[in-house]
């Protein structure tokens, strides 16, 4: 399937930009926020010199420092922005592997920002990790929450007879993972809107996501995961998907958990789900701090560190045996 017919002009804008960066060679690996801003602060009030400062760091630039074509390219795609005499673009682009992906520009202050960072990264090695180990085949899998589409075009590229579903409630997460998509030049990911499994019919080999977990009082779709702690979404993604595996099939969920007084309460809300002879599952700590400055954040007051996690569970078919391991970091 060609993806670009399916694109607006809008779109195709971006894409071609997209290939334009991939000739040049640009490369910007993406970090957090806060150092994000670090960095920015050292150079504020300078403009962008290079292509990595105007689509990497997202610093505004002088009338001029891009071609005539990248310029008309961003207005087309209508996201470039002017202010007191210069110029800024509405989105960056950041590199994974050999890839190129569009996403929003910094800050992501905006509801509907579509993030993409540190976590995008541990993300995309858990797929990746997780495919080298499975044996079975890989014939429909979706990518849940998809934001820039990463998850999907992971499994995508490693599994081309695939078909491979991105789903998200955010339109613009929607538009820039078609670009992103289009970009790869996968054509066996479909683009589809989805509050998480609601809007999609039928079982999947692989599901993946990487929701947001944050418990954040703007409540930015992007970041904002429910709940007292924030895992909420987290909880509602394995709810739904477990119900919806194939057998052999297999949630690969990557979250971030607030942990309380040495206790992880995700993993205790989980087990309800978990505790089943259809599955079997592993749990462990990827990183055990991550986003220390947001126990500063009213909420997290008797939180001690935020860890990302993943979760594995296959449900068990004929050729499936069982494995359960829980390893929390502790």
């Amino acid at each position: 399937m060609n993806h670009e017919p399916q694109l607006s002009a809008a779109d195709l804008a971006l894409l071609q930009l997209g290939r334009r960066l991939q000739a040049d060679g640009y490369r910007f690996i993406t970090p957090t926020p806060l150092t994000h801003q670090r960095v920015n602060d050292r150079a504020f009030g300078q403009s962008a010199r290079t292509l990595r400062e105007v689509f990497g760091w997202s610093r505004s630039f002088e009338p001029g420092l891009l071609s005539a074509d990248e310029q008309h390219q961003l207005q087309q795609a209508g996201v470039l922005e002017e202010s007191n005499g210069r110029l800024k673009s509405h989105v960056r682009w950041s590199s994974l592997d050999d890839l190129l992906f569009v996403h929003s520009g910094f800050p992501t202050d905006a509801a509907d920002s579509v993030f993409f960072g540190p976590d995008t990264y541990r993300f995309a090695q858990l797929i990746h990790s997780h495919l080298q180990q499975r044996f079975a085949p890989v014939r429909r899998a979706v990518d849940i929450g998809c934001g820039a589409g990463v998850g999907a075009i992971v499994i995508a590229r490693a599994r081309r007879e695939a078909e491979v579903l991105a789903v998200d409630i955010n339109p613009a997460a929607l538009r820039l993972t078609a670009v992103n998509a289009a970009l790869a030049e996968v054509g066996n990911v479909s683009v589809e809107a989805s509050d998480v499994l609601r809007d999609v019919d039928g079982s999947f080999d692989l599901i993946v996501a990487n929701p947001p977990y944050m418990a954040d009082p703007a409540a930015r779709a992007y970041r904002h995961g429910g709940g007292a702690l924030g895992a909420q979404l987290s909880l509602r993604i394995v709810e739904q998907a477990l119900n919806r595996l194939a057998p052999g099939g297999s949630l690969v969920l990557y979250t971030g958990v607030a942990m309380v007084d040495g206790c992880d309460p995700f993993f205790d809300a989980l087990t309800p789900y978990l505790d089943s002879a259809r599955f079997g599952w592993t749990y462990h700590e990827i990183d055990p701090d991550v986003f220390g400055e947001e126990l500063l954040t009213p909420g997290y007051q008797r939180v001690e560190r935020i860890a990302v996690v993943a979760l594995i569970v296959t449900r068990f078919g004929a050729d499936t045996g069982a494995r359960v391991e829980q390893a929390t970091g502790e």
